[in-house]
């Protein structure tokens, strides 16, 4: 294979076609079907996987079929097979739904208002992770167009990723034999330390989302009536959440939302934190004068990757400041995302948090936790000796610099699907979710550069491959 010819085909492909679908695809806000329990009826995830298998359906290979797969109710999922020439199967993977909009994006930019600035493209779901499919259909065709034999590629797209892959186990059942026994699977849906590299995950954290409702009246009463004689349902689910957390250091206090961290993971932390120092920390968008909760970047990876956290995400019952008047609030609700380490045991760590949460309520207050989607995380087998030295060589080749492996600190829940049903599979997990590109949050990009460069990996870990077979 001619590796400059690959990656000017990749880069005209990047430039000519695949940078303008995705400005029309930012456009499109497709909010997962959590956050857009109406979304069948807006449309919007219809036109975001019609505008993908459009663009699919344009490119130059051979016998490639592009399908939508739809069941009632359910999201529907791109499906793309390319016929190969070599016994076995390989399965890309991406998703197309999308986070909410959220506050606080810089002056000029937006959630569905695609800029480009600076070589990056903003607006939410390109970098997480819309270029998904452009950029595995794109990675094949550079190759076939070199004529280099590969086993069968299967892309699937879901687009329920954000709500926890809730309709992908329906889609999968249905598919039946479909995505066969691949060999390799690849995924563009993780972070990046720096845009420097190929950034290799080798685990991911579970999540555990679910409310806190917390009822001391039943409604409002003047504060300098109430206070003194009635709690606060803040300050009990304060007091709550204290069982689950450490107010001081943010550890978690039950033993069913902690495992052991494996050596080689530590290992490859610490070998992590070598590359990336105090970016670690200095990836956030940190308010002045606010530090980390550590200065050892060794402890922030592990902290991120292997330990299990307490977010609260959000909250009812709480008026906007403008409009609160002074009242006793009767009842106050917070949405908790636990992340989990990804050994740990989902459904018993949701049992234990509502336990803790709902056992001897201060004042005996009414309070209830009511679980909503709980995710196992995942723990990549070990790697074979040819997919380890090719994730290195395509990183030298293309970046100029050796892989860096290490975990993730969010959730891929389709990742744990396929371990428990592919167990001698080979994972290569990566993506361009590096410093503040911010998915899920305010002023998301997608590194242009980085990600054209990241689709020539793919090629070249893609040939190996075949070559291993």
């Amino acid at each position: 294979m001619d590796l400059e010819q690959l990656r000017t085909a990749i880069a005209a492909t990047w430039r000519n076609s695949i940078v303008e679908r995705l400005t029309a695809y930012v456009r499109i806000p497709n909010r997962s079907p959590m956050f857009d329990p109406a979304w069948e009826a807006n449309g919007h995830m219809d036109a975001a996987v019609e505008l993908m298998a459009g663009w699919c359906r344009e490119q130059p290979i051979p016998g490639m079929r592009v399908e939508v797969r739809r069941l009632p109710g359910r999201t529907p999922v791109l499906l793309i097979e390319v016929p190969g020439e070599l016994p076995g199967s390989v399965l890309l993977y991406g998703h197309l739904d999308k986070q909410p909009e959220f506050t606080g994006w810089m002056a000029g930019l937006g959630p569905w208002e695609p800029v480009l600035r600076d070589g990056k493209l903003y607006g939410r779901g390109a970098a997480d992770d819309g270029y998904a499919v452009f950029s595995s259909l794109t990675a094949i065709a550079a190759l076939k167009a070199q004529r280099v034999a590969l086993p069968r590629c299967v892309v699937l797209i879901e687009a329920s990723e954000e709500s926890g892959s809730i309709d992908l186990p329906a889609h999968l059942a249905a598919l039946g034999d479909a995505i066969g026994d691949p060999s390799l699977v690849i995924c563009l849906d993780a972070e990046c330390g720096n845009y420097e590299q190929v950034w290799c995950t080798t685990s991911l954290r579970g999540n555990l989302v679910g409310l806190l409702h917390v009822r001391v009246l039943e409604e409002g009463v003047h504060s300098g009536m109430a206070t003194g004689i009635a709690p606060t349902p803040f300050r009990i689910a304060e007091q709550l959440l204290a069982r689950l957390e450490s107010p001081l250091d943010g550890a978690l206090l039950l033993d069913e939302l902690s495992v052991a961290i494996p050596k080689d993971r530590r290992q490859q932390a610490e070998a992590a934190a070598r590359v990336l120092g105090e970016s670690v920390a200095g990836k956030l968008p940190w308010a002045s004068g606010v530090q980390p909760v550590s200065n050892d970047p060794v402890e922030l990876l592990v902290n991120s990757t292997w330990k299990g956290t307490l977010a609260v995400t959000g909250a009812d019952g709480m008026p906007p400041t403008l409009s609160a008047g002074n009242v006793l609030l009767p009842s106050i609700t917070l949405k908790l995302s636990l992340r989990l380490p990804p050994t740990c045991e989902p459904a018993r760590a949701a049992r234990a948090v509502k336990e803790a949460l709902e056992r001897n309520p201060p004042y005996g207050a009414q309070v209830r936790f009511e679980s909503g989607a709980a995710m196992a995380g995942w723990n990549a087998p070990a790697f074979a000796p040819w997919l380890e030295e090719s994730i290195t060589r395509a990183s030298r080749r293309i970046y100029g610099r050796d892989a860096v492996h290490v975990g993730c600190g969010g959730s891929i829940p389709f990742m744990g699907m396929l371990g428990e049903r592919f167990p001698r599979t080979q994972f290569f997990i990566t993506g361009v979710l590096g410093p503040h590109s911010n998915a899920h949050g305010p002023n998301e990009f997608l590194h242009l550069e980085y990600a054209e460069k990241l689709t020539a990996c793919v090629s070249l870990v893609l040939e190996d491959h075949a070559r291993a077979l």
